[in-house]
């Protein structure tokens, strides 16, 4: 299997088929398992033989989900959660401990932003941000106490990158626990464990499930941190339900499909809006203006499913364009079928303060949008008739 090419490895990699040989994994929509004997549940509680106990510690189609996202990323292990943000919060929650200190890239969602500054706070985890876009200078940003990175590569909203490889040389260096949420790029476009990460995050609600349907996330990486991570979350709790396992796990077969639409959507809509007279600015990875193009085209296969832009004008403009909007939908998901269109500064990062929010990027003028797969000139038209009404 690990031979073939990681599109056929998420098509092709499947939970055991049942007595009845079924062709698709059917759901397991139970909460519990039976054993053959007192002695084998013993056994299988102890770990010393493998099973399934109980479908908040795993599930058949919980872990063929987890066993598509690590081939794909290139992960020893994993564990799927409840929500993408879960798999955020646990993935530090289950490594650090009071008195840590984190290195975060100040680029980072919102609600991963409120877990740094107002959730690990609360138990003595420190933390310092530093610019993404600078890697160079965060060494001097190390102390003594630190003891693992965050990032978020491309990042939400502003589409700043990261460099994957000097970073995971700095984490080699002091021996410090490499953290990625790789949720924009997906393992399709990018895996940032070929650079050195040990843990990498996903929110599945995205575009691995790609439709708007389900809630779910999923932490892989190394080993030894994953008996961690698992040992947390199968006492705390965030368990990934069977029936979205399955979900996502179906919509991983379709991912790579996906993901090429999803950029080339975005690229020819980056330079409609470039050309825009109305649009001061646009930022899109795979566009040659955005000051990291060459890091992008480095690290990422292609540039990702999200254009960001700003608007000529202020926030009421930035509102009476998207009221104006006839086909793209006004919501604050992103990575679905139908194209959305957002304002990050009243909606996904309305509670960091508005000098937190200009330090990445985030300027009152700034619409992020996500490519859905409706035909490039439909959206286009969309964006087209929304601006002349401003």
């Amino acid at each position: 299997m690990d031979k073939n090419h990681p599109t056929t490895q998420l098509i092709r990699t499947q939970a055991e088929r049942s007595q009845h040989r079924e062709h698709s994994v059917p759901m397991y929509l139970t909460s519990s398992f039976v054993f053959p004997s007192a002695e084998i549940m013993r056994d299988t509680f102890r770990g010393e033989v493998e099973g399934i106990i109980y479908s908040r510690y795993n599930n058949p189609n919980v872990d063929e989900f987890i066993a598509k996202v690590c081939r794909i990323e290139g992960a020893e292990a994993g564990f799927a959660t409840a929500t993408g943000m879960a798999a955020v919060f646990s993935s530090m929650a289950a490594l650090l401990q009071s008195g840590d200190h984190v290195l975060a890239s100040r680029a980072v969602f919102g609600s991963t932003h409120q877990v740094l500054t107002q959730i690990l706070s609360k138990w003595g985890i420190t933390h310092t941000y530093v610019n993404p876009t600078d890697v160079d200078k965060w060494e001097s940003q190390i102390q003594p106490n630190t003891k693992m990175i965050v990032l978020e590569t491309p990042s939400n909203p502003g589409l700043q990158l990261v460099d994957l490889e000097k970073v995971g040389k700095l984490a080699q260096k002091h021996q410090l626990i490499l953290n990625v949420d790789n949720c924009f790029a997906t393992p399709y476009l990018q895996q940032p464990i070929r650079y050195g990460a040990h843990i990498v995050t996903h929110s599945g609600t995205k575009f691995m499930d790609g439709q708007g349907r389900v809630l779910g996330g999923v932490i892989v990486g190394n080993k030894d941190l994953m008996e961690q991570v698992r040992a947390f979350c199968r006492s705390t709790g965030p368990a990934l339900s069977p029936f979205n396992a399955w979900t996502l796990s179906k919509s991983l077969e379709t991912l790579p499909v996906r993901m090429e639409q999803h950029c080339k959507n975005a690229l020819a809509l980056a330079h409609f809006l470039e050309e825009h007279p109305k649009v001061q600015r646009v930022f899109y990875p795979f566009l040659p203006s955005h000051p990291q193009y060459e890091l992008a085209k480095q690290q990422m296969r292609l540039g990702g499913g999200i254009v960001t832009f700003e608007l000529e004008g202020n926030t009421e403009q930035v509102f009476q364009l998207l009221n104006s909007m006839q086909l793209l939908s006004l919501s604050a998901n992103l990575g679905d079928t139908r194209t959305i269109i957002t304002h990050p500064a009243s909606t996904t990062h309305a509670k960091l303060s508005e000098d937190e929010r200009l330090a990445v990027g985030i300027t009152p003028s700034l619409i992020r949008i996500s490519l859905g797969l409706e035909h490039i000139d439909d959206i286009t038209s969309d964006l087209r008739q929304a601006l002349e009404c401003l």
